[in-house]
């Protein structure tokens, strides 16, 4: 598989490109001699510092396959091969054309206003809820109890945005810091649930208190040192415990808060939980683990999975879907990741892409019935190296003839997403 990354010469952005024989293996194929080029699940669910690392000995090994992963991806030029393997092009053919299969299922349209209508509203809900989020665990550092009075307002405001035009309020949850991601993660979490909830059919009702679980569903790590949540290292085992305890930590501060429903608890206590029976903290199995807390997890990963942290860098919206689909063969309801998909489109909003005609651009804008063909906002030219006078374009339209060749990595091009998203 290439690997790319930017080379900044005389203003120009070169791509240096690096080739290895990647495979994919079961992971009872996995040996000592082998060098992982991917663990194959979310950085939450594991305790090292790197994706990739050399399977040193029987106790490193014994060590990976206690994760839980059924399949890992191994760097032949670098250990022992498989001969047999799938070679990563092929497992990502298959993964594209499941993709592909998604596309062609037409989703009802959802919004109500334009994103321009909507993005200030948008905009400023999105900092409140930030400010009122870092304030709840604050409060919970303290030993205070949580104030529902203060939570359902916010949680009625975005659940009223995101039914409005939810491509206005989603692409802020890509914009994190590192200092303040806790906060930020679980304003995403939300939103994201909410537009997920939304495009299953869900009663409103219900969906305020999936919102309201999913706000809430990390209060517990304010019970995890900081040192441990913003350590930039492989954590020990004893760290990685602690973290994982935040589980619990959350179950129990919602189960001291007055007013709060089952559903917003499910989401909260089981948003670790694996539809294979390998997350925790109970390792609750399929339909033990109600539909709130499978949502909830699906939502968690994609939103860890794009996000930049100090050790971990976010991955393409697109690219994370496809994750998520990879992995619904064990961790995930394939059913509920492939309407998550639906929900956010093939090409998320906010996401970065590449037409045909060489344009990078933004995605702004979904057509639930046209999932490979958004309205994007283009503004740099791929091949002449240059930015463009930014034009809005709906691939939608039949006079149209551009279209979505590839999506893209702000790094990649050296392009400031902030300057971008909405």
């Amino acid at each position: 598989m290439a690997s790319h990354w930017p080379r900044r010469y005389n203003n120009l952005t070169i791509l240096i490109t690096e080739s290895g024989m990647i495979k994919k293996i079961a992971i009872e194929q996995l040996k000592p001699g082998m060098y992982l080029h991917d663990l194959n699940c979310s950085w939450m669910d594991h305790p090292f510092f790197s994706n990739r690392l050399a399977v040193k000995d029987e106790a490193m090994l014994r060590r990976i396959k206690s994760i839980g992963i059924h399949e890992v991806y191994i760097d032949t030029d670098k250990g022992l091969d498989v001969a047999t393997a799938q070679t990563v092009e092929e497992a990502g053919r298959e993964i594209e054309a499941r993709i592909q299969y998604i596309a062609e299922e037409k989703a009802p349209p959802t919004a109500t206003v334009s994103v321009a209508q909507e993005i200030q509203r948008a905009r400023m809900l999105h900092g409140e809820a930030n400010r009122i989020v870092r304030s709840i665990i604050s409060d919970v550092r303290l030993g205070q109890q949580i104030e529902l009075e203060k939570v359902e307002p916010l949680v009625e405001k975005m659940v009223d945005s995101i039914f409005r035009q939810q491509d206005a309020l989603l692409p802020l949850a890509r914009l994190k810091t590192h200092d303040e991601y806790t906060f930020q993660h679980s304003v995403s979490v939300c939103a994201l649930i909410v537009a997920f909830a939304r495009g299953l059919k869900m009663p409103r009702d219900i969906i305020k208190e999936i919102a309201i679980g999913a706000l809430l569903h990390d209060v517990g790590k304010a019970r995890v040192p900081d040192s441990i949540l913003n350590k930039p290292a492989r954590l020990t085992d004893a760290e990685f415990d602690k973290m994982k305890s935040h589980v619990v930590q959350s179950k129990i501060i919602l189960q001291h808060t007055p007013g709060i429903s089952e559903i917003a608890l499910d989401v909260a206590a089981q948003h670790h939980e694996r539809h294979d029976g390998t997350g925790y903290p109970n390792k609750l199995k399929g339909d033990e683990i109600s539909i709130y807390g499978q949502m909830g997890a699906i939502v968690d990963v994609y939103d860890a999975l794009t996000s930049e942290r100090v050790y971990h860098k976010g991955m393409p919206p697109t690219e994370a879907l496809k994750k998520l689909l990879e992995w619904s063969a064990f961790h995930f309801k394939p059913a509920l990741v492939q309407a998550f998909i639906r929900t956010l489109g093939i090409y998320p909003s906010g996401s970065l892409v590449r037409l045909r005609s060489g344009r990078l651009g933004v995605v702004v804008q979904q057509h639930g019935e046209e999932l490979m063909r958004p309205v994007v906002k283009v503004f740099y030219h791929a091949d002449k190296l240059r930015y463009l006078l930014p034009e809005e374009i709906d691939l939608a339209k039949p006079a149209c003839q551009d279209k979505i060749v590839s999506h893209e990595s702000f790094e990649k091009w050296g392009i400031d997403p902030v300057k971008w998203l909405p």
